[in-house]
């Protein structure tokens, strides 16, 4: 309950007050940090060293997502700043906190997601009581239907998908992946609303991200594992 209540309740609490001090471009801009923090936060939470060469590759994924959405910032900014990445580390304390306990306690993930969506319920409800507007509320079908979308589809269905691959691979990889949402996000907004990004920026960022991938995945993650076996072998011939 508390991963589902850190990963996509408070997270968007945080968002959408964000919203109020930050451009669109602004707020896409300073999400781009959050695989710094989930390759940081799964360390912490591992309880090992920190691997720095995990966040050197996460570091990279930043640079390309951030040559894609960088646009000139406004004058006041600071709060949304702040706010945006108090989401990224709730986001990130969420995701990794599901991993982990995938890793420690296993169970069905579905069983998992259960608690996980109920946790994100409770901290909707205790929002909508605080901060709801009863006035606001959709007033068409296609309003009803977009909610309803961006509540089953996107955020039900796509959080079920994405936390049971978090799963599946290491921390960096999934650090790396998170910032492949920036130029995947783009593509569906020209596909949409046919709204062209400007390419020769998306080009050079999304290049970086899979570069930043190719090299945690050639480099960084062998090396790093190999890095563990020998300590552990060290430990056990100590012993």
């Amino acid at each position: 309950m508390l991963v589902g209540a850190m990963q996509l309740g408070v997270m968007y609490m945080l968002s959408f007050r964000a919203y109020l001090y930050l451009t669109v471009s602004e707020l896409l801009l300073f999400t781009v940090l959050t695989p710094l923090y989930i390759t940081l936060i799964y360390d912490i939470m591992s309880k090992r060293r920190l691997r720095w060469g995990y966040a050197f590759s996460a570091l990279l994924a930043v640079i390309g997502a951030g040559i894609i959405r960088y646009d000139q910032v406004t004058d006041h900014f600071w709060t949304g700043l702040l706010l945006v990445q108090l989401s990224n580390i709730t986001f990130a304390i969420g995701m990794v906190g599901y991993k982990r306990l995938m890793e420690t306690r296993p169970m069905p993930q579905h069983n998992a997601f259960a608690w996980f969506y109920l946790g994100a319920f409770l901290v909707a409800v205790i929002a909508w009581f605080l901060l709801g507007n009863a006035q606001k509320m959709p007033q068409t079908t296609l309003q009803w239907g977009i909610l309803v979308f961006l509540g089953v589809v996107a955020s039900g269905i796509g959080y079920f998908m994405w936390n049971y691959g978090a799963t599946q691979v290491d921390a960096g990889t999934l650090g790396i992946m998170n910032n492949m949402h920036v130029p995947a996000g783009l593509l569906v907004n020209l596909a949409i609303w046919h709204q062209q990004p400007h390419w020769p920026t998306f080009i050079t960022g999304a290049l970086v991200i899979l570069a930043s991938l190719w090299v945690h995945r050639k480099w960084v993650a062998p090396r790093s594992s190999q890095t563990a076996d020998d300590r552990r072998r060290d430990c056990a011939l100590n012993e």
